[in-house]
């Protein structure tokens, strides 16, 4: 028979081995698709561009037979000069900061009444909201073309009711870049917050009121705290996507103003520029870390004020024991 610290030290050695399997799948995956395509961008940013296959310089040369190591920062130089680029960045941040705004606006009511909705209602509504990604995503916004051209179904319906007595421009212009933006990210923002609001227990907000809280107050002081990590969460998921959004902005957005996911696209096909695309690359994700890091300490914030309170609780529940 074993002996028990024997079967305790096989049991641990199992637990460590499905840890790491656990851990390493992620990880395994994390590295091959991110950590060594984004070294590979940021070796070619610090090359130099050249009219050849490939369209940069290499990182090492050969010097009497020793490799040497040569870092060019042209491509920064040059993205931190030009006021182009600069431009874009803001123009980018900008839209995708107005875009979750609105997102945010829209979607948490929805996700609030989703959340709140019977049992049977909440599946069909869920549905509803899930059911647009069956549609190829480049369709959808091409059905926005056919809706806000100028002799399209807004303009047509507006004129017939009378509203406006010519077209009105509203393609290639901010309003058609928020409607493309706004109803291509909704869901990610609706998702992630019905997540949230469907875990609170009803039971608080009946105590507020009980207590003497009007509906605003109990929203404001129990609802919206609680729902905090899913606002955070929903916020990052349109967000982040959209300040490197391509599609919408081509093909919706001003023909004066340019994104910097149009401008990452233009310097690798169209100028083959490629140590300043990937500069740019690097930028965007640079520029993309600020929010994770603030989702992180929000959740952390979170965790350790409900460890406090439950450190609190058991520690009153001892006391009156």
């Amino acid at each position: 028979m074993e002996q028990p610290e024997t079967r305790g030290l096989i049991e641990r050695l199992q637990s460590r081995g499905g840890r790491r399997l656990v851990i390493g799948i992620p990880a395994l995956w994390l590295a091959v698709f991110f950590l060594i395509p984004f070294l590979i961008v940021l070796k070619i940013s610090f090359a130099e561009p050249r009219l050849s296959i490939p369209p940069y310089t290499p990182l090492l040369s050969w010097l009497h037979g020793l490799p040497v190591p040569r870092f060019h920062l042209s491509g920064y130089r040059y993205l931190f000069t030009d006021p182009l680029y600069l431009r874009s960045y803001l123009y980018s941040v900008m839209v995708a900061a107005v875009s979750t705004l609105l997102c945010l606006g829209l979607g948490y009511p929805m996700a609030y009444a989703i959340a709140r909705a019977g049992e049977a209602w909440r599946t069909f509504l869920l549905m509803l909201i899930v059911l647009p990604f069956w549609t190829s995503f480049l369709l959808r916004v091409y059905a926005w073309i056919g809706l806000l051209q100028n002799d399209g179904l807004v303009n047509n319906v507006l004129m017939s009711l009378g509203l406006i007595r010519h077209p009105v421009t509203l393609l290639q212009t901010d309003f058609s870049l928020y409607i493309g933006i706004v109803y291509s990210y909704l869901p990610y923002m609706i998702l992630p917050l019905y997540a949230n609001l469907e875990k609170h227990d009803p039971a608080l907000l009946e105590a507020a009121a009980d207590l003497g809280a009007r509906p605003l107050r109990a929203f404001l002081r129990v609802t919206l705290p609680q729902s905090l990590p899913g606002i955070a969460a929903g916020s990052l998921l349109v967000f982040i996507p959209a300040v490197g959004e391509y599609v919408i902005p081509t093909l919706l957005g001003r023909t004066d103003q340019i994104m910097i996911g149009r401008m990452l696209s233009d310097e690798f096909f169209d100028n083959r520029d490629w140590p300043v695309a990937s500069g740019v690359a690097i930028l965007i994700l640079l520029l993309l870390v600020v929010p994770i890091v603030l989702l992180q300490r929000v959740e952390r914030r979170e965790l350790e004020s409900e460890a406090e309170a439950e450190a609190e609780t058991q520690v009153q529940a001892r006391v009156e024991i």
